[in-house]
């Protein structure tokens, strides 16, 4: 497989193909934390690039907080790479200080998938990679951090990948991800607190559902107890409008009793405000100050 990208974009390809050479030099592979987001997929898809259909795995977690449809979009999206393709059980609802649901619910996500896939890292001389970018730094991901401390690599970090690289670059090589919405696991719609159950991801799970059936393939509905708040891009507050009866029907049918709009539009991890003002660690990490 070959690819050339435009002259813009070649020193950060040239730079993401040093780095995974270099994962690779000592006859190894990679396995890949594989979501199937943008950029999972472009990472997936640069490790089969340069180190072959052998050098490469994508490993993704079959969780209970991973929305329905997530894991068949993994396997037909690795099988359109040829990339050798795994799923992988995690249990974090197992871990009590997951369940609770504290600022540090994704590290203990994150270590739990460390832990499921090392087995097989370690049997296959294999390297752990996360499709972590530039601008992931600057947010609050303690899952960045449990995976580090694990042995993790984060090629695209070291390549100097920002989001904007990886959309361009995934865009020029053909994948349909360059421009997939961000997709966060279903625990994130819980407020801080407020403990993971398999019963609330499943109402959070088949609202979402219902929602994307008409027509709102980027929206997050928050759960509240009995409350689901919603949110979709402003732009798409009149194509939900014009749906409003439908949608209250939905939402109330998975188990809701009140139906509200969030007024300020969808904003990615902003359930993260209630933890504090984010500052860095000595480490240069993105934390919130309580």
């Amino acid at each position: 497989m070959a690819f050339t990208p435009t002259l813009a974009l070649a020193p950060r390809w040239e730079a993401l193909q040093a780095a995974l050479l270099a994962l690779g030099s000592d006859g190894g592979r990679v396995m890949v934390a594989f979501s199937g987001g943008t950029d999972s997929a472009f990472l997936a898809w640069a490790a089969r690039t340069v180190l072959g259909r052998d050098g490469v795995e994508a490993v993704t977690a079959d969780s209970p907080s991973l929305a329905t449809g997530e894991l068949e979009h993994c396997r037909e999206l690795a099988s359109e790479c040829d990339i050798p393709w795994r799923r992988v059980a995690t249990n974090e609802l197992a871990n009590p200080l997951y369940v609770a649901n504290a600022g540090d619910r994704c590290y203990w996500c994150k270590a739990e998938l460390m832990d499921v896939m090392a087995p097989a890292a370690i049997a296959n001389r294999a390297v752990v990679v996360l499709g972590v970018n530039v601008d992931d730094l600057g947010d609050h991901r303690p899952g960045q951090r449990a995976a580090a401390e694990r042995g993790a690599r984060f090629p695209l970090v070291d390549a100097g990948l920002t989001k904007t690289d990886v959309r361009a670059l995934s865009h020029e090589a053909g994948l349909r991800t360059w421009d997939r919405p961000a997709a966060a696991c279903l625990s994130s719609r819980l407020p801080y607190g407020t403990p993971v159950t398999l019963g609330r991801l499943s109402m959070v799970d088949r609202a979402e559902a219902a929602l994307r059936s008409l027509g709102l393939p980027q929206l997050r509905v928050r759960h509240y107890d009995d409350t689901a708040r919603i949110e979709v891009p402003t732009s798409d507050f009149e194509v939900l409008m014009a749906q409003r009866l439908e949608v209250i029907d939905a939402i109330k049918h998975v188990g809701y009793r009140y139906v509200t709009l969030d007024l300020e539009g969808f904003r990615s991890g902003n359930l993260n405000q209630a933890l504090g003002p984010l500052v860095s660690d000595p480490q240069g990490q993105a934390v919130y100050q309580p």
